[in-house]
């Protein structure tokens, strides 16, 4: 299946999105087992990683395809 360049573009941005996600996901994990004491670090840190996982989780892939999208009408 080869739909061009656009494919790949699309494909790698697709990718790059759920990789967001997912750091999102481990930074919260991790921060809660700093909180939970399993990973011997000052509870703050769990808490702020916690929160930055979050914030990463939910905004990171709106603000990326925002990104390409603006991008995409600068190249039009």
């Amino acid at each position: 299946m080869s739909g061009g360049p656009d494919h790949a573009r699309d494909r790698r941005r697709y990718v790059l999105m759920n990789a967001a996600r997912l750091g999102g996901l481990g930074l919260v994990m991790l921060g809660f087992a700093i909180t939970r004491d399993l990973v011997p670090l000052p509870f703050a840190a769990g808490a702020v990683l916690a929160v930055a996982g979050l914030l990463g989780f939910f905004f990171a892939p709106p603000l990326l395809a925002k990104r390409w999208k603006a991008q995409d009408y600068d190249h039009s």
